[in-house]
């Protein structure tokens, strides 16, 4: 399988919310945090909120949050792109990238996805459990730390602080 061969999100290619094809090697150097999304959720009101805070905090030095919709829990993320779009920029004043809406499991599961949870397996496995799951990635593309749903983004900070020094 040709995603095992894959050693960085770098080599990876995934979808804006206009359908166009994005390299993640723009992001190479960069800190990463890459979390699936979703507009209905019971920790949208938390997680959108700091997310844009910890990317306008240290953006300037080398930050990017990677915002990944998904559908896949509890039908959380009905919209279109454009609309997911416009609910994150607008209501949550979000200047980081939203992607196109993913599938984060199954068979139908973005390569991209199928990486990250190869890379860091969760409590229960691979699987991704819920909304806002989260992954950090190194300036070299390495997965380095997977957090749970329920990890407030601003209780990561100390480990972006660290991998940005």
């Amino acid at each position: 399988m040709a995603s095992q061969t894959k050693k960085s999100v770098y080599a990876f290619t995934v979808k804006d919310v206009k359908g166009q094809e994005v390299e993640l090697s723009k992001y190479k150097g960069k800190v990463s945090l890459i979390v699936n999304v979703a507009s209905q959720c019971g920790f949208t009101n938390s997680n959108y909120p700091e997310l844009t805070t910890l990317y306008q905090k240290y953006k300037d030095q080398g930050f990017e949050v990677l915002a990944f919709p998904c559908n896949q829990f509890g039908g959380q993320e009905p919209g279109s792109n454009e609309e997911i779009q416009e609910f994150a920029c607008t209501r949550f004043k979000a200047e980081y990238p939203v992607f196109s809406k993913v599938n984060v499991n199954g068979k139908d599961a973005d390569p991209l996805y199928k990486f990250l949870k190869s890379s860091k397996g969760g409590f229960l496995g691979d699987s991704i459990k819920w909304n806002f799951t989260k992954f950090l990635v190194n300036r070299e593309g390495e997965v380095v730390s997977r957090y749970a749903p329920t990890t407030s983004p601003l209780s990561i900070e100390k480990d972006i602080k660290k991998l940005l020094n």
